[in-house]
Formats: structure tokens, C-alpha cells, sequence
């Protein structure tokens, strides 16, 4: 493990959504494929959340942003793609659309067959371009829920939050904030697939555990 132990790695991400920064990263990666196996949840809960976030994201962790700080603190080098993750798919986009000529020589003799080699060569390029998986835009929003007062049970609470389960939603680490007077707020992080999950539809069902939501706010939002 990148961490001196899995004690250490814990305590890390015990006040922390990510290994470094707001956002998943190469960081959480080179962490992420260091360790062998899940963690467990009982033993190390932190963690184990942690892991089952980035899990999510395994089809883009060539393309994650940062690397630096992985490359600091646990002596990995960072991934090709992540100093230019953003260079790639352009490139390869660049090289299929290089790899089309859509207009044919200039040296065609035959008007009706250079049509027919560019009507081809459109049909192929579209296709092409149909072809190509759509990537769905995600957002990491940082949720803050208040209770009614000091006597609410906040472990009830996060409980009932976390069951709200919906396609494109991921509950991510939360942590308990002082309000005053006693009063905490839990404060948790998700991400959420923008075209799947409405953040007023799901404040809407938060807001059905009237017996321990007094209400919640968006802190903050980022799109990745």
C-alpha cells in the first residue's frame, strides 16, 4: 500500500472526500490500485467507502485530472493521460476525422463516381461518429442537512439519507459539523449523473424524514 499502513490510509480519509483535492484524481487512483483487495467496511469504514466511490469511476481513471500529489506523498509517477488527459481523446478524435476525406480527389474524371466515393466516404464518417460512446456529465455536490435539534439521532438520520438509492446517484463521506447549542449538521458528499438525478427531487425525498430533517442546503457543487 502506497500508505505506511491501512491504519494511516484511514485516518486520511476520515476528514476527506478524496485523496487530495474536492475531486477524484490520480491520486485516488495510484491509491486505489495499490491496495489488493476492498476494505473492510466494519474495520476500516472510511475506506471502504472511499474505495466503493472510486470504484465508479474505473472507466475514467486514465483520464482523471492531478497526479502530482501522488507522485509527492507516494512516490508514483503520475499517468501519461493524466498530464494531458484531455489531449488524447482529442487526438484520437483529430486522427478518425483525418483518416475520412470526405470530398475525394480533385483529380476525379468521373463526376458520378467521385459522388458516389464522397456519398460513401460521409456514409462511414457519420457512422463513425454515432459510433462513438457518449460520456455522461457528472457532478460531486457537497449536501448539508440540518436537524430539528440537539436531541435528533444523526446516525438515524445519515441512515435513512443513505438509503435513498437511484440510478446515477453514489453517496460518497460525510461528517458531522457544529452548528452551536449542541447542534450538529451532517454535511456528506455525493456524486450524481446530471441527466439522471433531479437535486430538488432529492431534496424533496430527504425532506420526507420529517421526523429528523429540518432541512437541507447545497454547500457546494462542481462538475467533473
Amino acid at each position: 500500500m502506497s500508505f505506511p499502513s491501512a491504519q494511516e490510509l484511514e485516518s486520511h480519509l476520515a476528514t476527506r472526500s478524496y485523496v487530495d483535492g474536492f475531486t477524484p484524481s490520480q491520486s485516488d487512483v495510484v491509491v486505489f490500485k495499490s491496495l489488493a483487495a476492498a476494505p473492510s467496511a466494519s474495520e476500516f469504514p472510511h475506506t471502504a467507502r472511499w474505495y466503493s466511490h472510486i470504484q465508479t469511476f474505473s472507466a475514467e481513471h486514465d483520464t482523471l485530472g492531478g497526479g502530482a500529489f501522488a507522485a509527492k506523498l507516494f512516490g508514483a509517477a503520475p499517468s501519461a493521460s493524466s498530464a494531458a488527459p484531455a489531449a488524447a481523446p482529442a487526438a484520437a478524435a483529430a486522427a478518425d476525422d483525418e483518416d475520412i476525406d470526405l470530398f475525394g480527389s480533385d483529380d476525379e474524371e468521373d463526376d458520378a463516381e467521385a459522388e458516389r466515393i464522397k456519398a460513401e466516404r460521409v456514409a462511414a464518417y457519420n457512422e463513425k461518429k454515432a459510433g462513438k460512446a457518449k460520456v455522461a456529465a457528472k457532478s460531486v455536490v457537497t449536501l448539508e442537512v440540518k436537524p430539528w435539534d440537539d436531541t435528533t439521532d444523526m446516525a438515524e438520520l445519515e441512515k435513512n439519507l443513505r438509503a435513498i438509492e437511484q440510478d446515477g446517484l453514489v453517496w460518497g463521506l460525510s461528517k458531522l459539523v457544529p452548528v452551536g447549542y449542541g447542534v450538529n449538521k451532517l454535511q456528506i458528499t455525493l456524486v450524481i449523473e446530471d441527466e439522471k438525478v433531479s437535486l430538488d427531487d432529492l431534496q424533496d425525498r430527504i425532506a420526507e424524514d420529517e421526523d429528523h430533517v429540518q432541512s437541507s442546503d447545497i454547500a457546494a457543487m462542481q462538475k467533473l
